[in-house]
């Protein structure tokens, strides 16, 4: 076990200098032969230019403050201690370079961030959200520590990254979220270093796996209760399949990673969790580049060298001869994991004293801080700007708003919302080969489209096609499953949503039979399955047989016991058999009986009679009188016309099916998108559609006004607002001007004479009523006929001046428009003057 001195500050600070001076002889000319040696191993790859340049970049980009300096210096002299007593190991990750060349302690280079956006308040979110927005750039060589690590806030600007830029951001949002997080510098294997997933099992699977494993076991077990299997042919069947699979397993073995000659010297950096904080029961790793959750046992992880965080640097001292499975995660043991800054407070310990400090409040006492007699030094806060993560980010996530991973016969391509125009927003492609040559099944994701599809599944050698939809669309259909092969026919599996008036759940639909599945129905029917005959072969060749109605050989239709009736009289199922003319209805069982009631009935033909012997059946109990012929007459009725409402029931379903695949090959030759106006792009969208609408009013509003001025507008709209003027439409414009002009002034005097018209005959009518009640009328009734005489024959008197004055004046405005139609530059040069 190595043991390191422990040395107080204020001898480290003495050399800080001459550390300094040593640093910045790196990019100087000097000549002097005693550094030469010191200057070859340092040696360091130039920045950017761009970001050398860049004058936005803070000033704690550009320099180190007093206590970065001295922090600096503590980790020179570390580092330089760890390589004398660590001389077989390889140096530490302590002081790379930013993106302007400043040398800056790892520590400080964590920004702790929380967010306000909800996806990034849990590790499941930051992970997912690192590992899509960031490309990898390998590390180059890869047995080596880098030379350069950028702030989160350059990487996130440039989306590519090291696997160490990866874990600074990923670890800086833990950090911010109130985890207990980990920069973790180690080896891992070769394919999770460069990100090759080809041999790993896409994640998307394993869920879809789980979800069908689901929905079939829930539909065995329904299955389970109507049919009975024989486990011999069973065992049968799962031997020839378990034969199949190993004969196409020889044909086609899976390829073995190369043996890496580089195992174990890969440097690696990921994300280490310890429990504690945020309800986390166990230590768990985060590999930032995938954003998978891993066990500290796992093999992919070949050993650690050291870990750190926003408060400290721990140098792991335990041996990893047995991978990672053997390392305890104690930081505070100095037996186990040596610290930079020794004394200085945990995450653990910091919410331990905050939680006692809350406690000790609630009690009503004082917390008094106990300074410690050997504190070295506190780490300074980070450099790095506030990391700044938007709405827009979280949306279009990937470099390039698309991102291609290749997984083991699996290739997953994901996109941005709204970035494809058919709404496509994940691809699975699984491939029957490990070249991925050759397709066997396309399952796409799609989001916000107008025919509410959010799945579709594809079956290449199958010809299946799985559609899946969310609530709302029309039909309300949420599931169609249908077949593309021509040898197999045309199949419809069609699932709806509960909003139906008809209670249908579930249709499958073939050429031969149908059947449906009902719930919550009024009548308690809930199964109804068809068989069909054939069609008579047709004499045309090109006639169109998909749509004629096939004849009905066979309907069975099953109802739910209905508690307001007997159990004899409560029909549990009827069958109606056309060719052979007969129904038979199966009756619900009584208690403790274990045999139902039976009737069979034969349609009497239009020319027969009906008989009782046309009615045969069996009834549980022998005492019961069988009923009379009146009463069966009356069930055979009602159930001729059962069968012709079922009947039609089926013509319309069979009509449904038709008219949702015609809406289907509508909706996907006219996919629309609809923009949700809580996303970025949603919120753009109606930005524009706004600021369009207002647009287009103003120019309306502006052109309304320009034709208020212009008589002739209303007459131009009849022609269509033509351009070139001709003869032929100087001539329509002067006429119908004209003729409304005439028509208007005949309307406006009818309309006086109207009101003369309806005040004289009101006048009329109450002068008559006053000569024959006038010797009854009080004096008040006297005042009030002499003011209405006096009211309506003013009114008469303006109605007979305004005729006469508009009779005058016709003749002169007539005169007056037909001169301004001449004068008007647009048709005065067809018209004579």
């Amino acid at each position: 076990m190595w043991s390191f001195v422990r040395m107080n500050l204020k001898p480290l600070i003495k050399g800080m200098e001459a550390f300094m001076e040593t640093d910045s002889e790196q990019n100087s000319d000097s000549e002097d032969e005693d550094d030469e040696d010191e200057k070859k191993v340092k040696v360091r790859e130039s920045p950017p230019s761009e970001y050398l340049s860049t004058p936005t970049l803070p000033d704690s980009y550009r320099r180190n403050s007093p206590g970065e300096v001295r922090l600096l210096a503590i980790a020179d002299s570390f580092q330089r201690q760890y390589r004398l007593l660590c001389s077989e190991r390889k140096p530490l990750l302590l002081f790379p370079m930013n993106e302007c060349g400043v040398k800056k302690f790892v520590s400080t280079t964590l920004r702790p961030t929380m967010t306000s956006h909800p996806e990034l308040l849990y590790w499941e979110g930051c992970a997912s959200f690192v590992a899509d927005f960031l490309s990898l750039t390998p590390l180059e060589p890869p047995g080596e520590l880098p030379k350069f690590l950028f702030s989160a806030t350059s990487v996130l600007h440039s989306q590519t990254a090291t696997c160490f830029e990866y874990a600074a951001v990923l670890c800086s949002l833990l950090l911010g979220a109130n985890y207990d997080a980990y920069c973790v510098s180690g080896y891992a294997s070769k394919e999770m270093c460069l990100l090759d997933q080809r041999l790993q099992e896409c994640h998307l699977l394993d869920n879809q796996d789980k979800v069908e494993g689901a929905e079939a076991k829930s539909e065995s077990d329904n299955v389970l209760k109507r049919e009975v299997k024989s486990r011999f042919l069973t065992n049968q069947a799962k031997k020839a399949q378990e034969e199949a699979e190993a004969k196409s397993k020889k044909h086609e073995e899976e390829p073995q990673p190369a043996v890496d000659s580089l195992r174990g010297l890969r440097v690696h950096c990921w994300v280490l969790v310890l429990a504690g904080c945020r309800s986390v029961q166990e230590n768990f790793f985060i590999d930032p580049l995938t954003g998978r959750r891993y066990s500290t046992t796992h093999d992919q992880f070949l050993g650690v060298e050291s870990v750190w965080n926003n408060l400290n640097y721990y140098v792991n001292m335990q041996d990893c001869k047995d991978v990672c499975a053997e390392i305890v995660y104690d930081l505070h043991d100095i037996r186990l994991w040596e610290p930079v800054l020794f004394g200085v407070i945990s995450k653990r310990q910091m919410s331990l004293n905050i939680l006692k400090r809350k406690e000790m409040k609630m009690m009503g006492m004082t917390w008094e801080d106990e300074e410690e007699e050997e504190r070295v030094f506190e780490m300074p806060r980070s450099w790095v700007s506030y990391i700044s993560i938007s709405r827009e980010d979280l949306e279009t996530r990937w470099p390039g708003s698309r991102k291609l991973t290749c997984y083991k016969k699996t290739e997953l391509k994901r996109f941005a919302p709204y970035l494809r125009l058919n709404g496509l927003v994940t691809r699975l492609t699984t491939f029957k080969d490990f070249d991925c040559k050759e397709a066997v099944t396309v399952k796409e994701w799609y989001k916000d489209r107008n025919d509410h599809l959010k799945e579709r599944e594809v079956n290449k050698v199958t010809g299946i096609t799985i559609e899946r939809f969310t609530p709302g669309r029309q039909f309300h259909l949420l599931f169609h499953r249908f077949t593309t092969a021509p040898t197999q026919g045309t199949e419809h599996e069609m699932e709806f949503s509960g909003a139906r008036v008809d209670g249908l759940v579930r249709r499958v639909d073939t050429p031969e039979e149908m059947t449906e599945t009902f719930e919550g129905r009024e009548d308690f029917l809930y199964y109804r399955h068809v068989v069909f005959g054939h069609l008579p072969e047709p004499e045309d060749e090109d006639a169109d047989t998909e749509t004629e109605e096939r004849p009905l050989l066979k309907v069975v239709e099953r109802f739910h016991r209905n508690p307001q009736k007997d159990a004899n009289e409560d029909v549990a199922e009827r069958v109606f058999l056309a060719p052979q003319r007969k129904m038979e209805v199966t009756y619900h069982l009584e208690e403790h009986r274990f045999v139902p009631c039976t009737r069979t009935f034969l349609k009497p033909r239009e020319s027969d009679d009906f008989k009782a012997d046309m009615v045969t059946g069996f009834h549980v109990d022998p005492t019961q009188k069988p009923l009379h012929t009146l009463a069966l007459y009356k069930l055979l009725s009602a159930l001729v016309e059962a069968e012709k409402d079922t009947a039609e029931q089926i013509k319309c379903s069979k009509k449904e099916v038709r008219d949702i695949v015609s809406c289907r090959q509508r909706e996907e030759m006219d996919i629309l998108l609809h923009f949700s106006p809580w996303t970025t792009t949603g919120a753009a969208k109606a930005r524009k559609q706004r600021e369009e609408m207002e647009r287009l009013a103003a120019e309306e509003q502006i052109w309304l006004q320009e034709k208020e001025e212009d008589f002739l507008a209303p007459f131009l709209i009849r022609l269509g607002n033509v351009k070139d003027m001709t003869a032929e439409h100087a001539r329509f414009l002067y006429d119908d001007c004209m003729s409304d002009f005439k028509t208007h002034m005949a309307e406006r005097a009818r309309l006086i004479q109207e009101r003369h018209d309806q005040a004289t005959h009101a006048l009329e009518k109450k002068q008559l009523y006053y000569q024959q009640s006038q010797l009854n009328m009080s004096h008040q009734e006297e005042k009030e006929y002499q003011a209405f005489c006096a009211e309506h024959t003013f009114q008469i008197h303006i109605a007979t001046e305004r005729l006469s004055m508009h009779k005058r004046s016709v003749a002169q405005r007539y005169r007056a428009l037909d001169q301004r139609l001449k004068q008007d530059p647009r048709l005065a040069p067809y018209l004579p003057s």
